[in-house]
């Protein structure tokens, strides 16, 4: 999850509280203390060092970073979705980003990062090589899954939206043969070029149970081939997609009734995307009222996450 999108989550309520609001809404004059001794936690820096650095497209990166295993959290009392702050040392300005696949037993997190022209954070990792120091700080919830909650999850991403939903695949989709809950992710980029790497799209798409992969491209250039084998489909996720997904029926003459299923959806993309989707944030960049397709549709509040 890329910078801008991921401090809005700053506004979730509840559990986490305003201790954790905190962590989630810093600024450059916040400075947290870098530790070499303590564990990885939200309260200070840790030290990583990159371990690979791997091109996608001319915008985007894999970018691998370790901390010392004795500094690593316990990776399984770690739930998705969480994120960790990356600081960038030159101009002391943090932002968020989701390890792909959470971190394992050495202390490896993977990130897919995108270089915004703006994007202080992204462009100084871009610079990076391996062997490079690099502080961070976290975990930090940004969302947490709860199985049983939900009969139907429709996950829509754009660009590098994709990869909170990638981590609750790969920690938790991808290892529960039936779950009860069935997962559908919509997911849009600009050109086939720019879709995620096939090492992040390749997982999904072989994954059969209960899990359905819905590919988007604003247009398909004749020079240009995705990554993988997969159906595209020309066109941004518009009513009809999120219809589809829940499987609402309509025709010119007769619209059905949304189905009595609890439906969560998960949006994480641009922020023009996710204003056509559902609506925009809020003052202070919390949730803000459902608007868009899912407000047409009907949906409320507890059933929209804008990550």
């Amino acid at each position: 999850m890329n910078s801008a999108r991921f401090i809005r989550v700053a506004t979730v309520t509840g559990a986490l509280g305003a201790t954790s609001l905190y962590f989630f809404y810093p600024s450059p004059s916040k400075a947290a203390p870098t530790s070499t001794e303590r564990p990885l936690a939200p309260t200070h820096f840790t030290p990583s060092t990159v371990i690979s650095t791997e091109v996608c497209d001319a915008q985007t990166r894999l970018i691998t970073l370790a901390v010392p295993p004795k500094l690593a959290p316990n990776a399984a009392q770690l739930q998705p979705i969480w994120s960790v702050f990356i600081k960038d040392d030159d101009i002391q300005v943090e932002r968020p980003y989701t390890p792909l696949e959470g971190i394992d037993e050495h202390g490896h997190m993977k990130f897919w990062i995108k270089r915004y022209p703006g994007g202080e954070v992204g462009r100084w990792l871009h610079t990076k090589r391996a062997g490079d120091q690099v502080e961070l700080r976290g975990p930090l919830q940004t969302w947490l899954w709860q199985e049983g909650d939900w009969d139907d999850v429709i996950m829509i991403s754009g660009g590098t939206g994709i990869t909170p939903f990638y981590q609750l695949f790969h920690s938790y989709i991808s290892r529960n043969a039936t779950p009860k809950t069935r997962f559908t992710l919509l997911h849009s980029s600009k050109s086939p070029a720019e879709l995620p790497p096939k090492s992040i799209l390749q997982p999904l798409l072989d994954h059969r149970d209960n899990f359905r992969v819905r590919l988007f491209v604003d247009s398909i250039p004749l020079d240009e081939n995705a990554p993988v084998d997969a159906k595209l489909q020309v066109g941004r996720i518009d009513r009809r997609a999120v219809e589809d997904s829940i499987g609402y029926g309509r025709s010119w003459w007769f619209k059905s009734p949304l189905p009595q299923r609890r439906i969560l959806f998960l949006v994480c993309g641009p922020e023009p995307m996710i204003t056509a989707i559902a609506g925009p944030y809020g003052r202070n960049y919390s949730q803000g009222p459902v608007a868009g397709i899912l407000g047409e549709l009907g949906f409320t509040a507890a059933q929209v996450r804008k990550l």
